[in-house]
């Protein structure tokens, strides 16, 4: 059996390859496969642009090109003296004493005056209403030190914001995976938005995914789970990879559909970007021709 596959198709199933910033190699002449043995490409298992949430200019990034990064490493720090001001107030404001310190002391001095007032009105000498004058004093400083405890957790609430506020200048990384590209430096303007321009571009590279055209043959074949070997371009070795998805729209031009595969990738041995072949225990019978369209 031979099968041309398009370069559309090829394109197309492969998730657009561009759009991740690897560049699309071209199908050369069509070449005879060995059986059960299929074109594919290796990516990364996800591409992410860093932008930062506010706007504010950079006051140091860690990270190179190249560079390898580990989930949560802080990569981009934008200039934020005003911010760690605000932490710093709010932080103080949050564990003020004084005022609580002096509602506990006027109760106390309320509580006793009422118990003595109370003592003086059982023998008849205080008036019931200086009893009463004492009793709504104690009920005052209550209130008052109800009124610091509130106010103290309050000012630890807005602790937390200011600290939250200040995190927001500082960009993590969202995974295990290296720098694709740097697009700003120390000293410019990060701004806010999809819009703009990021600072970083991250690539996840453990794992990776594989993507594979195969003919309408192979359709139902294949399922979810199943394994393949993926032997990669000019570095040689196989490669075990498992299959994580088997699409249900066809490329009607080349009578091709796509397969997605994962292959695990330790310690990012496995460069991505780079073309392969996929052999298919279940598809051992199966082979093709593929090529590029004219």
């Amino acid at each position: 059996m031979k099968q041309a596959v398009s370069a559309r198709a090829l394109k197309g199933y492969a998730g657009g390859w561009r759009r991740c910033g690897w560049a699309l190699i071209a199908f050369s002449a069509p070449v005879i496969a060995l059986a059960n043995s299929f074109e594919c490409l290796i990516e990364p298992h996800q591409v992410v642009e860093i932008r930062s949430s506010v706007e504010g200019l950079i006051d140091k990034i860690h990270v190179k090109r190249g560079d390898k990064v580990k989930l949560g490493q802080v990569l981009v720090q934008l200039e934020s003296s005003a911010e760690q001001s605000a932490v710093d107030m709010a932080k103080y404001r949050s564990q003020m004493e004084g005022r609580i310190s002096s509602s506990r002391n006027r109760l106390d001095y309320a509580i006793k005056k009422l118990d003595r007032s109370r003592e003086l009105n059982k023998q008849n000498f205080l008036s019931t209403q200086e009893f009463d004058e004492a009793d709504a004093e104690k009920r005052i400083a209550e209130s008052e030190l109800r009124d610091a405890l509130d106010n103290r957790e309050l000012a630890k609430h807005e602790h937390r914001h200011a600290a939250d506020m200040m995190g927001r200048r500082t960009l993590r990384s969202p995974f295990n995976g290296v720098v694709v590209e740097r697009m700003l430096n120390p000293g410019d303007l990060a701004e806010a938005g999809t819009g703009r321009k990021p600072v970083l571009k991250l690539a996840q590279i453990e794992p990776l995914r594989v993507e594979v055209v195969l003919p309408l043959e192979a359709y139902g074949k294949l399922h979810v789970g199943d394994t393949a070997d993926v032997i990669p371009e000019g570095l040689g070795g196989r490669y075990p990879a498992s299959v994580t998805v088997v699409d249900s729209m066809f490329d009607s031009a080349s009578g091709t559909f796509g397969v997605r595969l994962e292959l695990p990738n330790p310690n990012g041995a496995l460069p991505a970007g780079i073309r392969c072949r996929t052999e298919f225990p279940l598809l051992k019978d199966m082979g093709r021709k593929t090529g590029k369209s004219k």
